[in-house]
């Protein structure tokens, strides 16, 4: 294996070149935020990545060919992540593209490879409207490996009402995203239909606002027993620490996918014991293999495991359905990824809804935090 790298006036490449010639190599793009607001959750994605892609290639590769990754960085623009597109369409003629972690970008690049016809699979992109128009109709090129938002919010107001028994919430969001409005419009209609009321629901410019006193004071002086935080990285973790820097020491902090692990960095005891839905735990023994490998190759403990985990499997996925098509053309890849029932993948057995392209009814795990880590709590399904 080696890796080189070359800078464009507009992001950054990295290649993975597997032991064939140009010719005999499937070449598969990647969209990695590894510089700007997603900064903290990109290289462990790249690493990943890389990683199955050097299991895949030792072990034979696809078809009897080794694969060739191409990773751009989309500095977390949605701008740059339909330039990269256009270039690994273009330029780099892969047969198909992995990533975006983001919701936006992805929905931003749909048009770019369903024009192409070329097949792409968001990792963590949870909103909707990645893999289905405002109708409902499904992009025919667009697939996600993670689950929902809709699902997300519903495992928080489930959670917070029939596990924890909480019937009061207040909810702090980014105006600015649509991962927040999502999990937001979601969360509240799930508490509500589980007999929960929210008492304060409050916004804040993610990006720009780093500071929350304002909105956390106004919900200290509200009865919430759970603050409901469906945002991402940063602006999870500073609330969190303003949260109780003001005092608000009783009151539980829930959210989704958008928990890190380098919070703890900012917000440090203050995470103790909040609950984050989950697309997997670090404690499942079936990921042993995942983390040993990868901090065998990376001397690395892998913080950002999940985005990590979504981005190693969506490679197994995308290789799986490669051998199922029999071929390298993206449009038999689309139809095979479409056809997708119980594959074997090493966080979860994926089968996919062709309705939507979204798995269906995989499982979440709950997480909370304790000593500073993320640790297993409980796997849930809402009724």
């Amino acid at each position: 294996m080696k890796t080189r790298v070359v800078t464009l006036a507009f992001l950054v490449v990295f290649l993975f070149v597997g032991c064939s010639s140009a010719g005999e190599v499937i070449k598969v793009g990647y969209l990695a935020g590894i510089t700007g607001d997603f900064a903290a959750y990109g290289q462990p994605e790249v690493n990943a990545v890389l990683l199955a892609a050097d299991e895949i290639n030792s072990n034979g590769g696809v078809l009897g060919r080794q694969i060739e990754v191409v990773v751009y960085d989309y500095k977390s623009r949605a701008e740059d992540a339909v330039n990269a597109a256009r270039r690994l369409i273009d330029h780099d003629k892969v047969v198909a593209i992995l990533g975006s972690a983001a919701s936006g970008p992805n929905i931003a690049t749909a048009p770019i490879v369903t024009r192409a016809g070329i097949p792409q699979i968001g990792t963590l992109s949870t909103n909707p409207l990645v893999t289905v128009d405002e109708s409902g109709k499904v992009k025919p090129y667009m697939f996600r490996i993670c689950f929902i938002d809709p699902y997300q919010g519903r495992l928080i107001g489930y959670f917070a009402a029939k596990e924890l028994g909480k019937t009061k919430a207040a909810i702090l969001y980014d105006v600015g995203s649509d991962y927040s409005h999502g999990l937001r419009e979601h969360f509240i209609s799930s508490f509500e239909e589980f007999g929960g009321t929210v008492v304060a629901d409050y916004a804040f410019r993610g990006g720009q606002d780093v500071d929350f006193r304002a909105q956390l004071t106004r919900i200290k002086e509200t009865d919430a027993e759970v603050l409901v935080l469906p945002n991402i990285g940063k602006d999870l973790a500073l609330p969190i620490k303003q949260a109780r820097e003001l005092g608000m020491d009783d009151i539980i902090f829930i959210g989704g996918d958008g928990y890190g692990e380098f919070m703890v960095e900012i917000a440090g005891e203050a995470l103790e014991g909040s609950y984050w839905m989950y697309h997997l735990a670090r404690q499942d023994p079936l990921m042993k293999p995942f983390f040993d490998s990868y901090r065998e190759k990376y001397d690395d403990e892998c913080k950002e495991f999940a985005i990590a985990v979504l981005a190693y499997d969506s490679l197994y996925w995308l290789a799986d359905a490669i051998e199922r098509a029999g071929s390298d053309d993206p449009k038999a890849i689309r139809d095979a990824l479409e056809a997708t029932k119980d594959v074997k993948l090493h966080h979860a057995t994926l089968t996919i809804d062709p309705a939507t392209h979204n798995p269906i009814d995989k499982d979440a795990v709950v997480l909370t935090v304790k000593n500073g880590e993320s640790i297993f709590y409980k796997r849930i399904k809402p009724e």
